[in-house]
């Protein structure tokens, strides 16, 4: 039996709506160079997919030698956030992947219920789609100020997709976007289909192997919606 039309795409941000150049990884930077007095760049420390709240403990732990505490690691975050605006904004290798300024307005004037599902904090997400304008296409998400875990961050954006549908998202209805195979074990995870994009560090090959229902070079071709 042929599965139901797709009426919701959860979209990852960095890697697969856009590139930033960079410029969380210089707020980090900013962030713990101003409280702690040290280098932290975060690229030597992180892999792609992890959440926001990950990056400031193993930044911690691996950077400074310990274990923040709850407080220290909220004034990471906190920093962090503080610089992440003027990042974004002076950062010249800011980009929109190819497509999405193509298919979001065609998915919207479909009706297909769009929303976000990424490992930054909520913030930090508005303000990496800010300057896209991209947050007028996305009606609800899951980030990482949800869950330290991507598939519970998952979870929790659809179930407010269902909030703002009015009724649950159906599973076999509902599909995730992403670049890293961290996005398809959590989409996967959270009951729903993925199509993995290679617009990020990761090959077609490698998300094939991941388990992504499409693998896809960008949303131009094959697109399942």
């Amino acid at each position: 039996m042929a599965a139901p039309e797709i009426k919701a795409v959860l979209w990852d941000i960095d890697g697969t709506l856009l590139k930033t150049g960079g410029a969380g990884a210089v707020a980090w930077q900013r962030a713990f160079r101003e409280l702690w007095e040290v280098d932290a760049n975060i690229t030597e420390h992180t892999r792609e997919g992890m959440t926001d709240p990950e990056i400031a403990e193993i930044v911690f732990r691996e950077v400074i030698g310990r274990d923040g505490s709850d407080e220290e690691r909220a004034a990471a975050i906190a920093g962090y956030l503080s610089h992440l605006q003027e990042a974004v904004d002076e950062s010249e290798g800011y980009e929109l992947m190819p497509g999405i300024e193509e298919i979001l307005p065609r998915l919207a004037e479909a009706g297909v219920l769009l929303g976000i599902v990424t490992g930054n904090i909520e913030a930090a997400a508005h303000i990496k789609l800010g300057r896209g304008d991209l947050n007028r296409f996305f009606a609800f998400g899951g980030y990482g100020s949800d869950a330290r875990d991507r598939t519970e961050l998952t979870k929790k954006g659809i179930e407010r997709g269902g909030e703002v549908a009015g009724h649950p998202l159906d599973p076999e209805a509902t599909i995730g976007v992403g670049d890293t195979p961290r996005d398809v074990v959590a989409c996967h995870g959270a009951g729903i289909r993925v199509a993995g994009v290679a617009t990020g560090k990761y090959s077609i090959a490698q998300l094939e192997e991941a388990g992504a229902d499409w693998a896809l070079s960008d949303v131009c071709e094959g697109f399942p919606i």
